[in-house]
Formats: C-alpha cells, structure tokens, sequence
C-alpha cells in the first residue's frame, strides 16, 4: 500500500500507518503538479484543510480507495466524485469536540464579560472600569443549533456554569435530548428564547441559516457564537443588527470567507473574533491526526468503515457483530459471479440467525464487491457498489429470516438470471473461516478460499474418481474434496492444492482440462472459482 499525506500530519499517525510495513510518502511542500504525480499509484491520501481534493485531482489517482480528511469539516473533499469513483472517504468528527467546546466557551466568556475590550483598553493605558459592566451566564438560556458531538459537549459545559439548554436539531432522537435534559425547540422559538445562540452544525442550503430575518427574531441582549461555518450567518445582517442595537454581541470563529477580505462585523467593539482556531489544540491536532489515520488503516487492512461521509458507519457494537462475516459475504458474491454465466436481474441476500437483526449495509457492500470484482474492470467498492447495479439494472433485495437454522448465523445469497437462480448459502466455523454450506440447493460443506473446481453432475457412481483420475493425469493436486447429493443431482468442490506454486497454480487449470472435465458423461456444468 502507498499512503500520501498532503497536509501536516502528527508523527504518532505517520508511524501508525508505518508500521503495517506500507510506503508513507509525507512531503508536505510539494507542489500541485507533483502531488499529482504522486497520487499515480497511491491508495490512500490524508489531508487537512489545505489540499483541495477535487474531481480533478481523484481522476489522476486511478488506485485510489480512501482520502482520509484530518478534521470535521470536508468542504475541501468532492464527495460526489469520489463517490462515483468508489473511494471512501473518511473523517474524524469527534476528535477535536471538546477543544471546539472550550473555544466556544472561550469566546461566549470574552463576548459578556467584554473581555477583548478591556484588554485593548488596559494595553493602552486606560482604566475605565466603569464602563465594562457584562453579564452573567449563571441562570441563563443557552441556545444550542446542532445537537452532535461538539453541541453536547457545550451542554455539560453550559450546565457547569448554570445554565439552562435548549436546542434544534431535526435529526437528533428526542430520548437523546432527553438523556442530556435538553428541551428540543424550533429553530425560530429557540431564537426567541435564547440569550446565548451557540452554532455546530454543517452549512444548509444555499442561504445562511442566520439571515436578516431570522436574526430579528432574537432578543436583542442576545450574543451568537459560531464556530461552525461561516456561511451559517450573513455577517452583513449581522454587523448591522449589532450596530442597531438588535444584537449585543457575537464571538466568531468562522467566516464567509477566510481570510475576512474587509469584515465591518470583525471591527466591531461588540464583536470578540479568532481566526479560525477552535480545534487547533495540540491535543486536537493530535487525536485529529490519530484517529483519521486509524480509519485509514482499517479500511484498507480489513475493509472496516468508520467516521465515513460518504457511506453508512457503524457504532463499534455493530462492527464488532458484521466484522466477521465481511470476508463471508465478499466471497459469496464472488463464488457467484463466477459460477453464474448470463445477465443477472436480481441479487437477493437474506440473513438468518444473529444477523437477522440490526444494519447489514456492510455485508450488502461486501456481496456487491465480491460480486462485481469478478465481472466489471471498474474499480469497484462498497460505496460504488449500489450505484453499478442500478446502472446496470440489477435490483438489490434484503431480506432476514426468523427459520432456525443449523447455524448461528447464516447469509444466502441469490442470483436471479435469465437462464434460472443460482444460489449459495455460507456460514462462519470458528476455526475453519468462511465456509460453503449450500450450492443451488444441494448442501455441501467446502472451504471459501483459493482455487476451487465446482461440478455440477448427475448423482452416480464412478464421476468424481474419473475427474480425481482426469486432474492426476495433468499433474493437478487436489487439497481438498467436498460432495453434495441431492434429488436433482450431485455438486463437487475441489480445491486446487495450490501451497507449492501459486502462481503455477493458475495454470494448471487450463481451458483445455476443463475441456475434458466436460466431456465425462455425467458432468453438466463446470466452473473454476479463485478466491
């Protein structure tokens, strides 16, 4: 694997990606056109804020899986190309929470207490004690405009200070509000109730969240502190609420344009601003760093997804259940795609047991990969995978089952074709891994790795010796021999001994023994399966 970071990265998440025994290329000087040039053959790319990913820059990656965003914020990331191109892209939404929290806090204290006025008057020698009255925050409504990870972090630190929280959030469960005794209200009812507005929340839409109107709907003791984005609040409605006397104040972190060009709102006595610094702790640079790198690595290791943007994440209970049945399901879908000869309509997946329960999103992913590997030269992911089948017309169906089974979880997986279904079922042994326990409704208990031979044939004596003998009179060992009976008929998977020459090994199987394999009279379909 080839990882570029394109942004400054901690040394602890270089040597974490170190020590997979990967290439690091960590030049973080370099110039548009050589990192383009070192994107060629990259797997993995990291930046910050700085480095612009775009449509352009992803279509000169062709290798690329993952660019992972050391920071909450990707508007430096073009999700919709690196959607469409399959590549995973990553964040770390939770690492820098409680410094962005502190900063609010930081900039909520300096707004009422007019800290950043009496600093400036006491550095020019002036004691004007009177005129420096604040407010309190004891006893106050603080108005909380996204309820995430950073907007309950303001929560616990509004409610050491005695205040009381109310918030608007329209995709927070109200049993998690609940939990932190927070009073959900409508954005407009918040305003009108809050005398703190606190912003954590991407940006919506094309207009800013706070314009003229709304701000009119606040109190004007009022102070609003963003250290969202910049294009929540009109900064020109909001200058001129505060010189009318609509507003008291505001501590900005975040602006419109960054740097501020000219921003009559930064030169206002009432207004305490920073440059953009809220997550910029060195814990936070730190955890940042760590934990972008840590989702990197996991995906490209094990396929897990975390802190994902552009395709469903799981809390770590969930991946903990999925984790082992991830290689299940890619190599089921593989298996079948291999096996199956004409155009699919339908791909049906139904789980049975302990995964009937809960979001597979992850093994409909890794069928869709295992599946479309063997067929498609696109670069196919979990996050494209959907996307290709419905370019392609083939409609994806879940479904989970109650019916016990002889496992404890169980995936079936099931092609719909035009020339009939084609069906397999897998399982997980404990020791064994992944496991074949079912082939066009023929039970048969094979291994899921490797090279494997699968036969189709009528159920009677002597086929699988005269394949056995076929194979040995070419050279072919066999590592292993699995055989399914049914009333339609009889299945073989044979695993191809492999261990000495795997490279050899993919020539042993030629078109020209399985020419002879097809030739046995009771041999009705034949296929070569590597996984």
């Amino acid at each position: 694997m080839k990882i570029v970071i394109a942004d400054p990265l901690p040394s602890s998440a270089v040597a974490l990606l170190l020590a997979e025994g990967w290439t690091v290329d960590a030049d973080t000087t370099r110039s548009p056109e050589a990192l383009t040039a070192a994107l060629a053959d990259a797997d993995a790319v990291i930046v910050r804020s700085a480095t612009q990913v775009d449509a352009a820059l992803l279509a000169q990656a062709p290798n690329l899986k993952v660019v992972g965003r050391a920071g909450t914020g990707v508007d430096n990331v073009d999700l919709d190309a690196a959607s469409a191109r399959g590549i995973l892209v990553v964040n770390a939404p939770g690492a820098n929470s409680v410094s962005v929290a502190e900063h609010t806090f930081a900039l909520l204290l300096a707004s009422a207490r007019d800290i950043a006025t009496a600093d400036a008057q006491m550095k020019a020698g002036r004691w004007e004690k009177k005129r420096l009255t604040g407010t309190e925050l004891r006893g106050k409504t603080l108005g909380i405009v996204g309820l995430g990870r950073i907007g309950r972090e303001v929560v616990h630190r509004g409610r050491a200070f005695g205040m009381r929280a109310v918030a608007y959030d329209p995709y927070i469960a109200t049993q998690v509000a609940a939990d932190l005794d927070v009073e959900l209200l409508e954005l407009d009812e918040l305003c009108a109730r809050a005398d703190f507005i606190t912003l954590h929340l991407p940006s919506v839409g094309d207009r800013p969240l706070f314009d003229a109107a709304r701000l009119a709907r606040c109190k004007p003791t009022a102070r609003i502190i963003n250290t969202a984005r910049g294009t929540l609040i009109d900064e020109t409605a909001l200058a001129d609420a505060i010189v009318r006397g609509a507003l008291a104040g505001a501590g900005l972190d975040v602006f419109e344009t960054e740097p501020p060009a000219d921003s009559a709102v930064t030169r206002l006595p009432e207004v305490v601003a920073t440059p953009h610094i809220a997550g910029s702790t060195k814990e936070a640079q730190e955890l940042v760093g760590l934990e972008t790198a840590t989702c990197v690595r996991d995906y490209l290791k094990s396929g897990v997804v975390q802190n994902a943007v552009n395709y469903p994440s799981l809390a770590p209970v969930e991946l903990n259940r999925l984790q082992p049945y991830t290689l299940l399901a890619r190599r089921l879908g593989a298996f079948l795609g291999q096996v199956a000869t004409t155009r699919t309509e339908t791909i049906a997946i139904r789980y049975y047991g302990d995964l009937a329960e809960g979001n597979n999103e992850m093994l409909v992913g890794a069928t869709l990969v295992g599946f479309f590997g063997t067929v498609l030269s696109t670069h196919v992911t979990p996050i494209n995978a959907r996307s290709l089948a419905k370019e392609r017309g083939i409609e994806i169906i879940e479904s989970r089952s109650s019916r016990p089974r002889n496992f404890t979880s169980l995936i079936s997986v099931k092609l719909h074709t035009c020339d009939g279904d084609r069906w397999v079922e897998g399982a997980v042994f404990e020791q064994a891994g992944p496991r074949l326990v079912l082939f066009d409704g023929v039970t048969v208990e094979a291994p899921l790795d490797g090279k494997l031979v699968v036969i189709h044939n009528s159920d009677q004596p002597g086929v699988i010796g005269e394949v056995g003998t076929l194979l040995g009179r070419h050279g072919i060992n066999i590592a292993t021999f699995a055989l399914g009976r049914s009333a339609q008929g009889a299945v073989a998977i044979v695993k191809i001994d492999c261990a000495d020459d795997a490279a050899d090994c993919d020539g042993q199987i030629t078109p020209e023994v399985l020419a002879e394999i097809r030739a046995v009279s009771a041999v009705q379909q034949v296929a070569v399966v590597t996984l």
